[in-house]
This record gives structure tokens, sequence and C-alpha cells, in this order.
């Protein structure tokens, strides 16, 4: 069964997150008798903090794509170098057949600049074998194990560069979504502990209360502050 994607709680970024609970956690400790109360226990804040201090670690979308842009240069450049030994591989076989004869079209290299990476990949694999079916047919115009080989290791290299950016594509999803799972946690603990601080300063302090409200963007933020303004 197919796993379902996991969806953001809050729709501010991570940073801000952070930033947020930190700031909820420290007004906690100093409202703790009051929090203590409710069952929300000094050991409890601790593991809030751990919760922050795991996300903190997490890399973040940019250093992931990064990475990930790293590794498509790198298969890119592989790419290249493939398709430059296909190419002197095929001067050499045009050489002796006409390029619209059936023999040089078994290697099957047209369009090939515009192929996909599992097509170039699959073309690669077949200029090889078919050399090699008429090595006997092509010495005369240069073509041999040396330059066939030049081949195989190109190939072999792009394709160990394609796995590795394939790789760097899934790692990406998969921390993403671990970054997510985690800011969500987050959030939802964040939200108990501001109801508990919303709770405790409702009827004794307007200025703590607001500290324990969470606002979903910086317009709501300034929305809230015209309001207050207006009211003193």
């Amino acid at each position: 069964m197919k796993k379902q994607s996991v969806h953001r709680q809050y729709n501010f970024p991570d940073a801000d997150l952070y930033l947020l609970c930190m700031e909820r956690i420290r007004d906690a400790h100093r409202d703790v008798q009051y929090f203590e109360q409710y069952g929300y226990s000094m050991d409890r804040l601790k593991g809030f903090k751990n919760l922050c201090d795991q996300l903190n670690t997490l890399p973040d979308d940019d250093e992931l794509v990064g990475e990930q842009m790293l590794m498509t240069e790198k298969k890119d450049t592989a790419s290249e170098k493939l398709k430059t030994a296909i190419r002197s591989l095929m001067t050499r076989v045009a050489m002796k057949y006409n390029n619209r004869s059936g023999r040089y079209r078994k290697f099957g290299t047209a369009k090939m600049g515009d192929m996909t990476d599992a097509q170039l990949l699959f073309c690669g694999r077949r200029v090889v074998r078919v050399a090699r079916q008429q090595i006997d047919f092509l010495v005369e115009v240069g073509v041999n194990d040396t330059q066939i080989q030049r081949v195989v290791d190109a190939h072999q290299d792009f394709e160990n560069a394609l796995n590795i950016q394939q790789d760097k594509i899934a790692d990406r999803d998969i921390s993403v979504e671990r970054r997510i799972e985690q800011g969500n946690k987050l959030y939802q603990e964040l939200i108990v502990l501001c109801n508990i601080g919303k709770d405790i300063w409702a009827e004794r302090d307007v200025s703590k209360y607001e500290s324990y409200t969470i606002y979903e963007s910086n317009n709501d933020q300034k929305i809230a502050r015209k309001e207050k303004m207006s009211e003193s």
C-alpha cells in the first residue's frame, strides 16, 4: 500500500517555527509553576526543546538541492564523455559503411543528442555489443579493443553518475518528508503549550496572553499589532 504524502500543518518557514518554539519555551520556563498545574512538567518542556534541536540539525532544502545540482552536473559531464566516445567510434564506422546502411544503423546512434539518460544508457550498451560483433570488419578503419573499451569505461562512468544523481533525488524526497514530520510534531507541541499559556494569562495579563498567540503569517502579526495599538 502506497504511503500517503505528508503535509505541513503550518504555513511559515521552519526557521520561524524554530525561533517561535524557542521563545515560547523560554516563556514556559518563566511560567513553569503554572504549567505544572496543567500536568505540563519540566521533563515535557525539555522534550519539547529536544524536538527543536532535532529539527535544527536536519539539512534544509537548499542544502539538499545544492547536492542534487552538483550530482546532476557530474552526470551531465559523464553523459557528454560517453557521447564523445561513441561519436569517435562511429566516425570510424562511417568510413566503412554508409550512414544509411543497415550495418551502420544497427548501432542505433541516430539523434543521440536528443536521447534521454535511459536511452543513452541503452545506446551505449548496444554500440559496444554491435562493435564487438563487427570488429573483424572494422579493424581496417581503426576500430579495436581499445576503442571499444573507451566506450565501455565512459558508459560505466555515466551509469554510476546517473545512479548517484537518482540517489540524491531520493535522499532529498526522504529528507523533506522527515523534516515535515518533525516540524509537524513541533507545531503540535507548540499549540499545546500556547493553549495552556493563553489559559493561564487570559484574565491576568494581556501582554503575556498575547505572547502565547500563534500567528500564521507576518500579515496576521501586523493586523494584531494594529488592533492592539487602536485599543490602547
